[in-house]
């Protein structure tokens, strides 16, 4: 692969193990040259997001709950020592309480529906305010991901969709605010995926039967194509391209 991006450098949160699709995103950037670094939520995870990083020379891995916003900016301060710019940022960081995702909505505790929104969606805020000294003036790239759930009611989803919709929003707001600092913002939607976020869905094994066939490429799409996806999205082909969602769901999307 040609390295379009050598000579930069990213930020990826939400990296859980090699199915996620934070990690396919990582991937596709470091195969193109970039050097990133990595954020881990406790001690759980924290082997192995190391051990993934240890196939990308030059990684960084960083300790970080975006609840705590010592600790987003104390990450920031890291990259600052230790890269001296930051050209694309990845946020891939979605929660919401189990019991949250089962019955109906309107039984959304108000804990459950704030902790969803602050985890989901506003953390991608926090992080760009946090990254901006970094990132000014370099033309870099905020990506995030979204799910069609913030369009439609999907079962099981209830909370996380509102939670993807006002992510997908703030991705406009933030497009319009940064554009005039040379810094695109955009989000993919993916399709259906098997990671370890969609296993707190329930009733997802099923579905990806049924929106394979419900798709205009008949099919689901992999973790790759949406990393290749977060690829353009970081890389100057898409230079022109801010404020949008991206559909990497193989044509489910524009399907009655």
């Amino acid at each position: 692969m040609e390295k379009i991006l050598a000579g930069k450098t990213g930020i990826v949160f939400g990296v859980a193990n090699k199915r996620s699709l934070a990690w396919a995103c990582a991937k596709s950037l470091a195969d193109a040259g970039m050097r990133l670094a990595f954020t881990y939520l406790g001690d759980r995870l924290e082997k192995a997001v190391r051990t993934l990083a240890e196939d990308l020379p030059g990684s960084v891995v960083l300790p970080c709950d975006v609840t705590q916003p010592e600790q987003v900016n104390a990450v920031f301060e890291t990259l600052k020592e230790e890269f001296g710019h930051l050209d694309t940022v990845l946020h891939a960081i979605a929660f919401a309480r189990r019991e949250e995702l089962q019955g109906d909505f309107f039984h959304t505790t108000k804990e459950g529906y704030m902790l969803a929104h602050e985890v989901s969606a506003y953390s991608l805020t926090e992080i760009t305010r946090a990254a901006l000294p970094l990132m000014e003036g370099r033309e870099g790239s905020i990506i995030t991901l979204s799910y069609i759930g913030a369009d439609r009611v999907i079962p099981g989803y209830n909370v996380m969709g509102i939670a993807k919709a006002a992510l997908e929003a703030s991705v406009r707001y933030l497009a319009a605010d940064l554009g005039p600092r040379e810094i695109r913002v955009n989000a993919i939607s993916a399709g259906p995926i098997r990671t370890l976020s969609a296993s707190g869905v329930k009733g997802f094994s099923e579905r990806l039967d049924a929106v394979a066939e419900r798709t205009a490429l008949r099919r689901n799409v992999t973790a790759e194509e949406v990393g290749d996806a977060c690829l353009f999205l970081a890389g100057p082909h898409s230079r022109g391209i801010t404020g949008s969602v991206l559909f990497v769901d193989a044509g489910f999307h524009i399907m009655g």
